[in-house]
């Protein structure tokens, strides 16, 4: 049985920069070529990495693949951090957030799709440790998005009678369905639909200003 690979929390400020670079460049690697493709030798030559290096700071490939699989939810995260999109609660800043996917999609030639999903389409279904990974990064998704309609709710601009958690999933799920068809068309005319409708429906649901009832505030007034 492979031997457990150093925890990073157990590590120096010099192992955890040389093992966030290799971690860095397997998942630029595996983003391009799969993971199936991406052997740890091509990751070591490319992080230019000794052999004592990789072993130590990964067991073997499937701890690697592990580490990927966080970073890319990291970096997915970091993405929703941008000033650019806000906190994703109201409509305007979800149509902002969907035309900035669409941008992203543009500008690397609509290839590679969704840096997480395309691996966890590759991967989901090897093992359930595997499986739980990304169910856990796509979790750390959903919940942004949840919050920012939660926000919305609370302060009033959406129906009571809204389901977050259900909206939430739709907009996630229209995005990976979105991605996946511009992919295969190299076109973003699936992803612009496809966010396009999650949203339309959303301000279905949304309260005009002049609907709400005198009772309702903001909650940042509250208190």
């Amino acid at each position: 049985m492979a031997r457990a690979a150093s925890s990073s929390s157990r590590l120096t400020v010099k192992g955890r920069a040389t093992r966030a670079r290799i971690v860095d460049v397997a998942a630029r690697l595996m983003y391009e070529n799969g993971a199936a493709n991406t052997s740890l030798e091509d990751v070591r030559k490319a992080a230019k990495a000794s052999g004592s290096q990789m072993s130590h700071y990964f067991a073997d490939k499937r701890s690697l693949i592990r580490a990927v699989i966080a970073h890319q939810a990291d970096a997915v995260m970091a993405d929703h951090h941008d000033p650019a999109v806000g906190n994703l609660d109201s409509v305007a800043a979800l149509r902002a957030w969907a035309q900035r996917i669409v941008e992203q999609q543009r500008a690397q030639n609509f290839e590679g799709g969704c840096r997480l999903g395309s691996l966890a389409a590759e991967l989901v279904e090897s093992d359930a440790e595997l499986q739980a990974d990304f169910a856990a990064g796509f979790e750390r998704w959903e919940s942004l998005l949840r919050r920012g309609l939660l926000t919305m709710q609370q302060r009033g601009d959406l129906r009571p009678d809204a389901d977050p958690d259900a909206l939430a999933y739709s907009l996630l799920a229209a995005a990976q369905g979105g991605y996946l068809l511009t992919q295969a068309h190299r076109d973003a005319r699936a992803l612009e639909a496809s966010l396009g409708a999650a949203i339309d429906h959303i301000e279905l649901l949304a309260i005009d200003a002049s609907e709400r009832s005198p009772g309702s505030r903001d909650q940042s007034e509250i208190g």
